[in-house]
């Protein structure tokens, strides 16, 4: 006996929910674009009432479901940091494959089958938990194609073999993420997709996952130095017999402002590439002069704790004196570190007031937010 339709709810692939993980951890605050990629565990739960309920119509009896409920799943994707707490993202995602097969008195089997893939529009907040972990939600659209496919054999006679189905519904997701380096962080995922099937039913697909991501800096080299590189030199006259020399004490020979931006990660310690080089050229400048000393002072902005801001002031400037130390060659005994908590900005009261959005007020306070190096000793005179 053959059925006399095309076996309309039969080919239901109905999906249900999964647990989202929950743990610690944050990304560097700059803004900027990045991108990365995800894969893992795709799952669906097949709905094997439904299809015992459409085979029931179509006068079959169902003897034995067997359902494949995982596969394979991965995304790719890119996006931009607006700010400290929030971006957007989008990307490209292939949940795999999900089927089924059903036995049926009279003799047959009823196979179904589900392809799923598509793109998606994300609106992410973060909430960082210290220097390199931060925890994020995410909740957007995606736009999925199903491909459902159906085959029977004996008694079981599919009219319709396949169906194709592209719609747009919500997904959301929690994750975790933890910087490696500046540019680079690892993401673990939990994400849940609705998704349209193609025989008119609607169900849930969750992937977990585990992924990279890389984030672009923009920062120029040039940009590190708040001051002007010396200008160069004519080639001198021959010089005059020479004369004891004079000795003349200038405290202090030389203040540079570095650009903590320029330096090192938002809300980190450790040394960028651009911050390296401008420390190698302010080292150049030293050469020739007999300094006796050199006072490395981190400042913050007045945002977060002062605890904590003098914790950050203190490790960058002990960063910037242990690159003197080893690139320079600079005695450490020579330098001294100390952190400043906010408590002598650069910008004017008024300036940055605190009800502006805050990521306009992070750009507004960026001046604070510095390494003044000092050089004190003498300097021969011609």
């Amino acid at each position: 006996m053959k059925t006399k339709t095309s076996l309309g709810s039969s080919g239901r692939l109905g999906l249900i929910a999964l647990a989202s993980i929950a743990s610690s951890g944050v990304f560097a605050d700059d803004s900027g674009w990045y991108l990365g990629g995800n894969a893992g565990l795709a799952q669906a739960t097949i709905d094997d009432q439904g299809i015992t309920a459409g085979l029931l119509g179509n006068g079959f009896t169902t003897t034995a479901i067997r359902d494949n409920e995982s596969d394979f799943g991965f995304k790719l994707f890119g996006g931009y940091q607006f700010s400290r707490y929030f971006a957007l993202e989008a990307g490209y995602f292939n949940l795999g494959k999900f089927d089924f097969t059903a036995t049926t008195v009279p003799a047959g089997t009823l196979d179904g089958s589900i392809k799923l893939s598509g793109l998606n529009l994300d609106a992410v907040g973060r909430l960082p938990l210290g220097k390199r972990f931060s925890v994020f939600a995410r909740g957007g659209v995606n736009y999925a194609e199903a491909k459902d496919r159906f085959s029977g054999t004996g008694a079981v006679n599919v009219v319709q073999p396949e169906r194709d189905k592209r719609d747009a519904n919500y997904k959301f997701g929690l994750g975790l993420q933890y910087d490696l380096t500046d540019s680079w962080g690892i993401r673990a995922e939990a994400e849940r997709y609705r998704i349209d099937d193609a025989v008119g039913s609607k169900g849930d697909v969750d992937l977990l996952s585990l992924g990279l991501v890389y984030r672009f800096f923009g920062t120029s080299p040039a940009a590190a130095m708040a001051v002007a590189a010396p200008a160069p030199l004519a080639r001198p006259p021959p010089p005059p017999p020479p004369a004891p020399p004079v000795v003349v004490r200038t405290p202090p020979l030389m203040t540079v402002n570095f650009s903590a931006n320029s330096l090192f990660g938002f809300d980190q310690a450790g040394l960028r590439p651009e911050g390296r080089l401008a420390l190698d050229q302010f080292a150049m400048q030293l050469r020739g002069v007999k300094y006796e000393h050199i006072t490395v002072t981190g400042h913050s902005d007045r945002i977060g704790t002062e605890a904590y801001n003098l914790q950050l002031s203190n490790e960058r400037a002990q960063a910037v004196k242990n690159y003197l130390v080893e690139s320079a060659g600079i005695a450490a005994d020579s330098i001294t570190t100390q952190g400043v908590d906010g408590a002598q900005p650069l910008t004017k009261a008024g300036d940055c007031p605190d009800d502006r959005p805050r990521a306009e007020q992070i750009v507004c306070l960026q001046p604070d937010r510095r390494v003044q190096v000092e050089v004190t000793g003498t300097r021969p005179s011609p």
